[in-house]
């Protein structure tokens, strides 16, 4: 590609490359594509993942994290593997590759690929083919939806048409499938935890009212862990003064879920800080985190809005039971 100057013509290579560079990085990823057809040079420049990590953290940034990042290099290696060719030929035809793991009861949904048969190739290595596979909704990627009053493990791709999401998780037994999720109840896991596995906690010792976590909880041992909103209280024999309070090194946690109404049995639960699981009528509860930013406790309050009468809040909101 040539440029006329005003003493003629001056070859787009002939720039100094941290020029090039700056100018790559004004193009949007369509006229990144279009300028790495130009020749071979430019083609290796408009593939770096330098350009691409930025237009991945723009558009994905808060969907996909660490875990999606890690099941995408899983799919290329076992693409790449040579004991896997004769698998990848049956995959390809079925249209995937990795759509579960585990056995019942620890089924549990990971990520998976439709039409992974581009893997094998050198682009699949760069952050370009991420990008496009998200974009284009082949990479159907982990990642947590709000329902309700919960958050939950899914798998999601995106729907151009929408520009919204699809969503798939399971649930007693049933593949469970959601369209036109919207951007605002997707987020990227924030610890890398199977969904039947208790989070091991690192907060317990440090907690005191007024703090702010999420908790894990399912309604048997059998099922897979959900995550909801509670804010540490103080216990019942306390009189909340602030001086004299000593809540905070109790062996005990009062847990307030400002989601059910006065009076619900899901208001007010007691859990020991050891951070065993502990049953209740309502439920199993395991691991906790604490939210320390106010992002995270803003984006709760905004999808799990106090309660002050009895609410009856279905679990599985917008899904519909598909067989695959």
């Amino acid at each position: 590609m040539d440029v006329i100057g005003p003493r003629g013509s001056i070859s787009l290579l002939h720039i100094p490359e941290p020029i090039l560079e700056r100018i790559l990085k004004l193009l949007s990823p369509q006229e990144l594509v279009r300028m790495s057809e130009v020749c071979t040079c430019l083609r290796d420049n408009c593939r770096s993942d330098s350009l691409w990590e930025v237009h991945i953290n723009q558009k994905w940034g808060g969907v996909i994290g660490d875990v999606a990042f890690k099941e995408w290099q899983w799919h290329i290696t076992a693409a790449k593997e040579k004991e896997l060719n004769q698998l990848n030929k049956e995959i390809n035809q079925k249209g995937s590759l990795g759509p579960f793991n585990g056995t019942w009861p620890m089924l549990y949904l990971r990520s998976y690929v439709e039409d992974c048969s581009h893997l094998n190739s050198s682009l699949s290595k760069s952050l370009m083919a991420l990008y496009f596979s998200l974009e284009n909704g082949k990479f159907w990627f982990p990642a947590q939806v709000f329902m309700g009053v919960f958050v939950r493990d899914a798998l999601l791709r995106y729907d151009s048409k929408t520009d919204n999401f699809q969503a798939r998780l399971q649930s007693g037994g049933w593949h469970m499938m959601a369209t036109n999720v919207q951007w605002d109840k997707v987020r990227a896991p924030p610890v890398d935890t199977l969904p039947y596995v208790r989070y091991v906690s690192d907060c317990l010792p440090e907690l005191k009212p007024g703090d702010h976590i999420e908790i894990q909880r399912r309604y048997r041992r059998e099922t897979s862990y959900d995550w909801c909103y509670a804010i540490i209280g103080h216990m019942d024999s306390c009189n909340e003064n602030e001086k004299l309070c000593s809540c905070g090194h109790s062996d005990t946690l009062m847990l307030e879920f400002k989601q059910y109404s006065e009076g619900s049995r899901m208001r007010r639960v007691k859990l020991q800080r050891n951070g065993e699981e502990y049953e209740e009528p309502s439920g199993c509860y395991g691991g906790i985190r604490k939210l320390r930013s106010e992002e995270e406790i803003q984006r709760w309050e905004k999808h799990v809005p106090l309660r002050r009468t009895t609410v009856n809040i279905p679990l599985q909101v917008g899904f519909n039971n598909v067989l695959h």
